[in-house]
């Protein structure tokens, strides 16, 4: 069942872009209160998508669009089925709650009206991505979540370090987005389809292509970068450098996510095969374990969550490509469950720094007094971080056992990373949700108090989100967990997980990851202790080496400009002369389509061969000429003769055309000449006047020849039957010349026009310029004179 509901799904769409249009005029209006007028728009497009849930439930699908290009098959168009329906309803959901938070966090600010603008312009690019239905489109938004990604980022542009983050989130998932663009374009090749919707149901033709390997590592490049999979996992602990309401959303419901939704949407077509199922576990799990060793070394609150995430997404990456009947589920229910807790908790440590002054867990403490909403809300989401009952992480961790949980040695590796990347996570999320309110009062920057109520509401709504669709699993299972499986899985996978857990090995395991992440919790000072030695012995990481990578890259770049480019003209137009000679004669000796030999001179008329030797005497005379303008002026026979010719040839409109330019040249050109002062002399060595006339001569040699071939080639009318056929009808001219100038070849013709006038002004203004000296030698004469003059009078 397919429906088309275009008019509305394209307002939704576009309701976070014209919000962001409105947003610095409305902050300037309301103030803070702003951020209740904007969040209309999210709430708007959240309700759009919630009444798609019974026909996507059902089994259908949305689908609509605009053709853009029809004759390449591109469209600007959405398919919406439960996966995109998911994410579109997280990133409007919680993109709701994160416009209220940020109205309260960035109370105050002078550049509020240009965050939220800049907030909402991210918000509509990611619901952009995840909604395409059109590898152009999918592109197209993919790069927009960069780019204003890089502008949130980078908001406190006055701080060195968030212009370092924002520039190395947008060159790493920049560079990413190329990779993705050659491999849609490689899809698009293999498969000849443009729309996700027909390619998702295309079967085995991408992994049966010669080029399946290619494009699984091209898409898997964008991917990666984008998710921020090993050894690309740095930038984004390091982007926390932008405003908290930024992190809280994109580490929940946006752009990080994205790789993770790309290989979700792709699993029918480039999954289930031997490098899919290598590939993606193996740096799904050791990024996991990699963010999940680095946020235990943190003590800053945000980036111990920003590392729990890195570690998040190489879980979901992991268990996309793990292949086994459980493992996309348990992908499916962990995605949401982290939404719901990551954004709370993240929204938590924006309130601590806001209220209190500082984000280090080892300088906070006794705060459960003093902030018991905001103590509650972190308490719920940390316990369904930690996977405990009765909130929905409990059920995504129970799946994840489950899936996992074999007798192969495979499974017990990753089963092993799964256990020891939980514990981890497990005393992070109490960490972060415990240290700074229990324990004896700290003594902050600022006087600890609780939050107003659009700081608390989100992070409130998010954790209690996370307790009702655990309770109530049934229902989340029917409108949300089993149309995303499906639609992963590429046929129907329902999910029936509940609050009563596995018995067996997963509820074992389960038991063991609380074990562990209770020991680890207890001894966190010790375990942060040695694994920040230990990482220090292993020496620089990746984000060392992405400032190599660019020092490197800047030096280079440096030594080729120098190279190609050493500001000198005579090289720039030697080196173009020679490009020119070798793209005419290699074709022509490469593969043997030298011309054969004319019958002429000796079949040529008299008079023709008498303006041709006219024409050799110019050319001798402009090489012996003892001045440039000696020279100009010979090089005007050349012109005059080649203008016969072409009238002897029977093309008096061309002949006259040459005869006007080549008088206007040497007219200008002269006028020129004896207005500057420009030494006849010759500095060039004997070396470099052979190499230029060797190259003169490639050229002209090359340019015949080519001529030739083509004359010998059978004449192709097509175009001459085009212009006689249409000019009258089309562009109602009778003379089929004056309309190929005027109309066919308009632009053309506009652009030589706009050339000879530049060129004019430019002459101009060299004819009009005097040296400094000579006016000043001008001046000095005449005030000599004039003194005379008084002097006589006198």
């Amino acid at each position: 069942m397919t429906s088309d509901v275009t008019p509305l799904t394209f307002l939704s769409l576009f309701l976070p872009f014209l919000a962001a249009l409105a947003a610095p005029v409305l902050v300037k209006r309301f103030g803070h209160n702003a951020a209740w007028v904007l969040a209309i728009a999210p709430a708007l497009a959240f309700a759009h998508f919630a009444l798609m849930l019974p026909e996507i439930a059902a089994g259908g699908v949305v689908t609509g669009g605009y053709a853009w290009v029809p004759s390449f098959n591109l469209s600007f168009s959405w398919f919406i089925d439960g996966l995109s329906l998911t994410f579109a309803l997280l990133i409007t959901g919680i993109g709701l709650l994160i416009v209220l938070y940020a109205g309260g966090y960035m109370k105050g600010h002078p550049q509020q009206g240009r965050f939220l603008s800049f907030l909402l312009l991210f918000m509509g690019a990611m619901l952009g991505v995840v909604v395409s239905d059109s590898l152009l489109m999918l592109f197209v938004f993919w790069e927009l979540t960069s780019i204003t990604s890089f502008l949130l980022i980078g908001f406190d542009h006055e701080r060195a370090a968030s212009r370092r983050a924002a520039l190395q989130a947008l060159v790493v998932t920049g560079g990413g987005g190329l990779l993705l663009l050659a491999g849609l374009i490689f899809i698009w090749d293999i498969s000849g389809l443009t729309q996700l919707s027909m390619l998702v149901r295309g079967g085995d033709v991408l992994r049966d292509s010669p080029f399946y390997l290619a494009a699984l590592l091209l898409v898997l490049g964008g991917a990666f970068t984008k998710s921020a999979q090993f050894p690309f996992h740095f930038w984004l602990p390091n982007a926390m450098e932008a405003p908290t309401p930024v992190s809280a959303y994109l580490h929940s419901a946006t752009m990080v996510k994205a790789g993770v939704y790309l290989l979700m949407r792709l699993n029918p077509v480039l999954g289930d095969t031997a490098a899919w199922q290598i590939l993606l576990p193996f740096f799904g799990g050791l990024t996991m374990l990699t963010g999940a060793l680095l946020a235990v070394r943190q003590t800053d609150l945000k980036l111990m969550l920003a590392y729990t995430t890195v570690s998040s997404l190489g879980l979901l990456v992991m268990l996309t490509g793990f292949g086994s009947d459980h493992a996309i589920e348990a992908a499916v229910l962990y995605l949401v469950a982290h939404s719901l807790f990551k954004g709370a908790l993240f929204m938590v440590a924006g309130i601590i720094d806001h209220e209190t002054g500082t984000r280090d867990v080892t300088k906070l403490g006794g705060l459960r007094k003093a902030m018991p909403i905001t103590f509650a809300a972190a308490l719920a989401a940390a316990i369904s971080m930690a996977g405990l009952p009765p909130f929905f992480g409990f059920l995504a961790k129970e799946e994840i056992y489950y899936a996992l949980a074999h007798g192969n040695p495979r499974a017990v590796l990753f089963t092993g990373i799964a256990i020891l990347g939980n514990g981890l996570m497990f005393a992070v999320a109490f960490a972060v949700a415990l240290k700074p309110f229990l324990g004896k009062p700290v003594k902050t920057p600022k006087h600890a108090h609780e939050g107003p109520l659009l700081l608390w509401l989100g992070p409130a709504l998010l954790a209690l989100k996370g307790l009702t669709i655990a309770l109530f699993s049934g229902i989340a299972h029917f409108y949300v967990s089993t149309p995303m499986a499906s639609a992963i899985a590429g046929e129907v996978r329902p999910v029936e997980i509940s609050l009563i857990p596995h018995i067996g090995v997963p509820l074992g395991l389960s038991l063991l990851t609380i074990a562990l992440g209770i020991v680890l919790y207890t001894q966190l000072s010790a375990v942060r202790g040695l694994i920040d030695r230990t990482f220090k012995a292993l020496g620089a990481g990746p984000d060392r080496g992405f400032d190599v990578f660019i020092e490197m890259l800047v030096k280079v770049s440096f030594h080729i400009t120098r190279l190609i480019q050493p500001g000198r003209l005579e090289f720039y137009v030697t080196a173009t002369f020679a490009v020119v000679a070798a793209v005419l004669l290699v074709p022509l000796f490469l593969y043997g389509e030298l011309p054969s030999m004319p019958s002429w001179p000796r079949d040529m008329p008299v008079h023709e061969l008498t303006f041709i030797a006219i024409a050799v005497a110019g050319l001798i005379a402009v090489l012996t000429a003892s001045s440039r303008l000696t020279a100009i002026i010979a090089l005007g026979i050349q012109g005059f003769a080649v203008a016969v010719i072409f009238l002897l040839f029977g093309a008096p409109d061309l002949s006259f055309t040459q005869f006007m330019v080549e008088t206007l040249s040497v007219v200008i050109l002269t006028l020129v000449m004896t207005r500057l002062r420009l030494s006849p002399s010759d500095h060039r060595g004997l070396g470099q006047k052979l190499l230029d006339s060797t190259i003169a001569i490639a050229c002209g040699t090359g340019f015949a020849l080519f001529l030739m071939r083509a004359t010998e080639a059978s004449f192709d009318n097509r175009l001459t039957d085009f212009y006689n056929t249409y000019s009258k009808v089309i562009a109602h001219g009778a003379n089929v010349v004056n309309v190929i100038i005027v109309d066919f070849r308009g632009t053309d013709t506009l652009g030589e026009i706009a050339v000879v006038m530049i060129t004019g002004l430019a002459i101009l203004a060299l004819i009009r310029i005097r040296p400094a000296a000579a006016i000043k030698g001008v001046a000095v004469k005449g005030s000599a004179k004039t003194a005379k003059k008084k002097g006589a009078r006198a």
